[in-house]
């Protein structure tokens, strides 16, 4: 049996649930998350817990198990604490911006670089080398950083471009003067 599938997902009690057939809805402080689920997975809402099974054991069950009890716990998580990804920019004379609901990137391009942001993402600039990006649906709050770092990846030399907080960045050794 699935070991994170058989866990079950404690709800707070300022978060409401609501399941309607495979659809999911999940409000809380912060929103309102909904998600539908395979048909081959149950979940059961009971004392404040969230609880999956699996109708069989058979391969695709027993994968889909745990994946729908880590979706449908990030969707508590979500609308409770919320989601925050932090990029840094290292480079002389790259930064970030924000205007208006858009992100503005100079990052050694001929061109800055102007990328819309969606509704359900908030994103702030600190400082012009920090981007902090903070929603409540996890997977979108990854899409969205994801997509920012992939305009200047870090590069092995220098260690130049966007990168997540705490990343490491594996050097590469430059070249060596000949004789």
């Amino acid at each position: 049996m699935s070991r994170i599938g058989k866990l079950p997902i404690p709800v707070p009690a300022n978060v409401q649930i609501s399941l309607d057939g495979t659809l999911l809805t999940v409000k809380g402080p912060k929103g309102e998350l909904n998600r539908n689920f395979h048909e081959k997975m149950s979940v059961e809402f009971k004392d404040q817990t969230l609880i999956v099974s699996r109708d069989s054991d058979s391969k695709e069950s027993r994968s889909l198990h745990g994946l729908t009890r880590a979706l449908l716990n990030n969707m508590v998580v979500g609308v409770t604490t919320g989601y925050v990804k932090k990029l840094l920019i290292v480079g002389v004379g790259y930064k970030a911006e924000m205007k208006g609901k858009n992100l503005l990137l100079t990052v050694g391009y001929s061109h800055p670089i102007m990328i819309a942001v969606p509704d359900e993402i908030k994103i702030s600039t600190p400082s012009p080398t920090e981007i902090v990006v903070e929603g409540i649906d996890k997977e979108l709050v990854g899409k969205v950083a994801a997509k920012i770092r992939s305009y200047r990846k870090p590069e092995p030399y220098k260690g130049k471009g966007i990168k997540y907080e705490g990343e490491y960045i594996r050097r590469k050794a430059g070249k060596t003067a000949g004789k």
